[in-house]
């Protein structure tokens, strides 16, 4: 089944509430790997609810009230076995709560044909608001690589600008390793592609095993865009945004390379073993 260009730009996505507790807090923490050292105060302030200052990452934002893997839907038209990660932006309105409920609205922004043989983009944006004050908590875009779908007859543009990085040596260069069992950690946050746990769907894909979630691999880079340029004070981060540019195994390092400009930080995030770049084109907006 393809793409159906205007059924998917018109797709009505149901308002998701979603009610959550200090244990997913936790949970999404310790899926990204904080607490590594659990003797480190900036670790402990996100994995232990009676911390002073417990908070949630920033970063979680994006898997709150979201509609999950929808384009395993039959009616999408997408070859979910394909898809990709391709981008995410996140604004952030005020800070998320450590629990409460949230209210999200989901909209396909757009839709790019790159061409046969060349996939398609998916814009799909999300509002969140809190449910008890109304408040506008975030709003985010996300990018999805619909590799085998391309040819389907819509257009071809426009797309999202990506920022560009700084000629010159980083300012900052900050390492965390990821744990072998990571996707399978990050999974309970609410993404259940099996591409991140099945070796089945995996090899099926062309990858040797599962590969790490994009938003996981993305928090790890929120988490050392916080603690060295945040001072791990979570309302720190106003904005990220960045580009998946190659997969993430679980078990390797991330190695995060910053630029300061401001309140402006621009970052690429490498996988150590393989000297391979995994995120790129990263922005962040930072409060000084």
């Amino acid at each position: 089944m393809a793409i159906d260009y205007e059924r998917l730009k018109t797709r009505a996505f149901e308002e998701i509430e979603q009610t959550y507790t200090t244990r997913d807090t936790i949970l999404y923490a310790l899926g990204i790997g904080v607490g590594a050292d659990p003797l480190n105060e900036d670790h402990v302030r996100f994995t232990f609810e009676e911390a002073d200052g417990f908070a949630p990452l920033p970063t979680m934002h994006v898997v709150m009230a979201g509609p999950g893997f929808w384009v395993r839907e039959p009616d999408s038209g997408v070859t979910w076995e394909q898809v990709l990660h391709g981008e995410q932006r996140l604004t952030i309105h005020n800070p998320l709560p450590p629990e409460g409920t949230l209210i999200g609205k989901t909209w396909i922004k757009d839709i790019v044909d790159k061409g046969p043989g060349k996939g398609a983009l998916i814009y799909v944006a999300r509002d969140v608001h809190d449910k008890a004050t109304g408040t506008h908590i975030s709003t985010s875009i996300s990018t999805t690589f619909a590799r085998a779908d391309g040819g389907f007859g819509g257009p071809d543009g426009p797309t999202l600008p990506v920022h560009t990085l700084p000629d010159r040596a980083p300012d900052i260069v900050d390492e965390v390793p990821t744990l072998p069992q990571a996707a399978l950690i990050y999974r309970l946050s609410g993404d259940s592609n099996p591409l991140h746990a099945s070796p089945a769907v995996a090899r099926g894909a062309g990858f040797h095993a599962p590969i790490l979630h994009g938003l996981c691999s993305y928090g790890v880079a929120g988490w050392s865009v916080l603690r060295t340029c945040c001072g791990g004070d979570p309302t720190g981060l106003k904005q990220f945004d960045l580009r998946f540019s190659s997969p993430v195994f679980p078990g390797e390092t991330l190695q995060t390379q910053i630029w300061v400009d401001g309140e402006i930080v621009s970052f690429r995030t490498t996988a150590v073993e393989r000297q391979k770049v995994v995120l790129n084109n990263g922005y962040a907006k930072v409060a000084r």
